[in-house]
């Protein structure tokens, strides 16, 4: 049975899923385009087995969705709306004061 995420839990998983670089590639790519696995690996510069752990928590995270394509399965965005939202995230990142970061990201390594 499915049952509806509360605001909390999906920003949780929006951010589990941020919180890796190579996630962050996978999304950014798709973003633009729907993609296989091997020429996302290609691009990306990671092998596949790497690729597939991430592609299988960004399926988890309700994401991305497998697309059975004959042999084949391409991966794309769950909706659209979160390229927007993605769009709409790195415009707000971006236009954060560049010489501010968290007091704590020297010890952290945040920001």
């Amino acid at each position: 049975m499915l049952t509806v995420a509360s605001d909390i839990d999906v920003l949780a998983r929006f951010g589990r899923a941020l919180a890796d670089p190579i996630r962050c590639r996978i999304l950014l790519a798709l973003r633009q385009e729907p993609a296989y696995p091997a020429d996302l690996a290609e691009a990306l510069g990671v092998s596949r087995t790497r690729l597939s752990n991430h592609l299988a928590c960004l399926r988890d995270c309700g994401l991305v969705v497998t697309v059975p394509d004959g042999r084949r399965t391409r991966y794309e965005l769950a909706d659209d709306r979160l390229g927007h939202a993605l769009d709409h995230l790195l415009a707000t990142v971006v236009a954060v004061e560049a010489d501010k970061t968290c007091p704590d990201a020297a010890t952290k390594g945040c920001c």
